[in-house]
C-alpha cells in the first residue's frame, strides 16, 4: 500500500496536499508504465473522488490542490487559466542569479502525443518573477570555472505556460539542478554521485486562492520535502 499523502488543508470543497517528486498526478501516457497516481492515491485516503485543479510535474514535489465536486474544480481551474492564483516555488539552482528580476520571454507550446506530427505553435508570452535567497560555493573545479556555485532561488511565475520556471530558469543561465530535460548533466551527476540527490530541486512552497464556495482567499504553505530539505542542509544553506 502507498504511503498516504500529507494533507495541508481539507474542506468540505477542496484538498490540499503535498505531492512528493516522482508521483504523477494522473494516468498519462507519457509515462505509461507508471501505476501510482496522486488522483488515485488521494482518492483512496480520503474516500472521496477527488478533481485536480492544476498541473504539477511529475519531478516536482509541494503544494498540489485539488477539488471534491466537479463544480469546484471548474471554479478553481479558471482561476488558474484567467492567473487568478499567486504561486511561489523553490529551486536550487546552477550559479548566482541576480538577486531579484523578473524573466520575460515568450514560450511556445510544448507537443503532446495528440499533436500532429508538422503542427506549430506560436510563442505565448511568459513572465516569472525570482529572488535570490541564499548562494553556496564549493571548491569543485567544474566547465570552465574552478569552483561550483549554486543558489537557492524563489520564483514566482505570472503565467503559466507548461514547465515556465524550469525553461525560464534555463534560459537566464541557471538551470534547476536534477532537471534532465531542461538542466545540466555534470551538475545533476554531481549532485547524484556526491551528495546522493537525484531528484530535481523544484518545489511549490505556497499558494493563494479564491475559495470556490465562498470566495475568500485563501493562503496555504508547504514545507519541503525531505530530500529537497536534505539538498539544503548538505550544501550549508539554512
Amino acid at each position: 500500500m502507498s504511503e498516504a499523502l500529507d494533507i495541508i488543508y481539507q474542506d468540505e470543497y477542496i484538498v490540499a496536499v503535498h505531492k512528493p517528486a516522482g508521483l504523477l498526478v494522473h494516468r498519462s501516457d507519457i509515462d505509461r508504465h507508471e501505476t501510482r497516481f496522486a488522483v488515485q492515491q488521494l482518492r483512496d485516503q480520503i474516500g472521496k473522488p477527488v478533481f485536480p485543479a492544476h498541473r504539477l510535474d511529475k519531478a516536482t514535489s509541494g503544494l498540489m490542490l485539488f477539488a471534491l465536486d466537479s463544480e469546484s474544480c471548474q471554479r478553481l481551474m479558471t482561476q488558474f487559466a484567467e492567473l487568478q492564483v499567486d504561486k511561489t516555488y523553490w529551486a536550487i539552482v546552477r550559479g548566482w542569479p541576480a538577486e531579484q528580476g523578473v524573466i520575460d520571454h515568450p514560450l511556445t507550446r510544448i507537443k503532446d502525443p495528440y499533436d500532429k506530427p508538422r503542427q506549430k505553435f506560436e510563442a505565448q508570452d511568459a513572465l516569472t518573477g525570482f529572488k535570490r535567497l541564499q548562494t553556496f560555493s564549493s571548491p569543485i573545479a567544474i566547465d570552465r570555472y574552478p569552483e561550483a556555485r549554486y543558489a537557492l532561488v524563489e520564483a514566482k511565475p505570472k503565467t503559466g505556460r507548461r514547465h515556465q520556471i524550469r525553461r525560464h530558469l534555463k534560459h537566464i543561465s541557471h538551470p534547476i539542478i536534477g532537471d534532465v530535460r531542461y538542466g545540466k548533466g555534470n551538475h545533476n551527476r554531481l549532485f547524484r554521485e556526491q551528495l546522493g540527490i537525484e531528484r530535481m530541486l523544484l518545489a511549490c512552497t505556497a499558494m493563494a486562492f479564491n475559495h470556490p464556495s465562498t470566495g475568500a482567499r485563501v493562503a496555504l504553505e508547504c514545507p519541503v520535502e525531505a530530500s529537497f530539505q536534505t539538498a539544503i542542509e548538505k550544501l550549508g544553506l539554512r
